[in-house]
């Protein structure tokens, strides 16, 4: 079992950053590929970003290329998800997930095998 911990969200005015942590405990949080997905009322649950196990491969949503960078630290079981040039539409609930076994990336919500309860993202225009 892996528990996970999001925090780090925020209100933030657009055109603005926030830095979303996710703290791992449990089994050996170096084994798996962590995730960052977000979601909003009424609609499915996104894929925003993954890194691998060892930090060297990362793959983002098209749409959020250039402005997301997830990175980790392993020695603190720790994801994050650096936010910059923030937008109104970018408001939401996010989430990190680590992933079971299997091809990278993963971007769907059934490879992932553990959740965080969510932090809440709200960007004003």
């Amino acid at each position: 079992q892996v528990q996970l911990v999001e925090s780090g969200g925020g209100l933030v005015q657009a055109g603005g950053s926030l830095r979303l942590s996710c703290a791992a405990s449990g089994r050996t949080f170096s084994r798996f590929a962590m995730g960052w997905f977000r979601q909003v009322p009424g609609k499915e649950r996104e894929f925003v970003a993954v890194i691998s196990w060892s930090g060297d491969s990362t793959y983002y949503a098209d749409s959020l290329k250039g402005r997301f960078t997830i990175s980790r630290d392993n020695a603190k079981n720790t994801v994050y998800l650096q936010m910059n040039s923030l937008k109104p539409e970018d408001t939401a609930v996010y989430y990190c997930a680590a992933a079971g076994t299997g091809k990278f990336p993963p971007q769907k919500r059934f490879e992932y095998e553990f959740w965080g309860q969510g932090t809440q993202v709200t960007v004003s225009s």
